[in-house]
């Protein structure tokens, strides 16, 4: 049975997923400074030529890498929401959104590497900052409802809250690759659990006292 024959379409896709792979995997390993555009194209078994006939440049297929790994991470947290678990749950449904947030250690070490190029490429920090507002929006999202189902106000904008949220993600994920001796998993779960505890307390008002305790 002879294979079938891919359209230009299909042709051009694979050689973008191949890339994509390239570069997700070298640049974990490596760093993004250490990865030139030569040893991606050489890792995914392309030329230099193949390279630009998808991408600009180096730069726009990082944006391309990360824009990609956030549709698949968000679409995974949109499916685990379409339910509305009970309050009780709301633990559990924060450690499946950590679990979520990077779909591999080398995601992680991608998003990693793009914060610290932001922090020295303003032109790249523009692009970076709409995926990130993007993240952050989901789950500012999921603060918002849990405070509607609590019933009162988050003690700060939803987004605020959200930042503070996806920087304990990071650290956690940081701290447990870079330092495993000394975090593991269940050290990562039980510190999330101690925080969306917080968070919930912070936002019940407080308990009404009757007159005998006045007495």
């Amino acid at each position: 049975m002879s294979r079938k024959r891919l359209t230009r379409e299909g042709s051009r896709e694979r050689t973008t997923h191949r890339l994509l792979a390239a570069a997700q995997k070298l640049i974990a390993m490596r760093g993004w400074g250490a990865t030139t555009l030569g040893d991606i194209a050489d890792e995914a078994g392309y030329t230099r030529g193949a390279f630009y006939s998808n991408f600009s440049s180096k730069g726009d297929l990082f944006i391309e890498l990360l824009r990609r790994d956030h549709e698949v991470t968000s679409a995974q947290q949109r499916a685990s929401r379409e339910d509305s678990p009970p309050l009780e749950h709301i633990q559990h449904r924060v450690r499946e959104i950590y679990g979520q947030t990077y779909s591999t250690n080398e995601s992680f070490m991608n998003w990693t590497e793009a914060r610290m190029l932001a922090v020295r490429d303003a032109k790249f920090r523009l692009k970076l900052d709409a995926l990130l507002v993007a993240r952050r929006a989901e789950v500012a999202n999921l603060i918002e409802c849990l405070y509607e189902r609590i019933g009162v106000a988050p003690p700060l904008a939803p987004t605020t809250v959200a930042m503070g949220v996806n920087s304990l993600f990071d650290g956690l994920r940081l701290n447990i690759l870079s330092n495993p001796g000394n975090m593991t998993a269940d050290d990562a779960e039980s510190v999330l659990i101690l925080f969306v505890d917080a968070l919930m307390q912070l936002g019940r008002p407080p308990p009404a006292y009757g007159a005998r305790q006045y007495a």
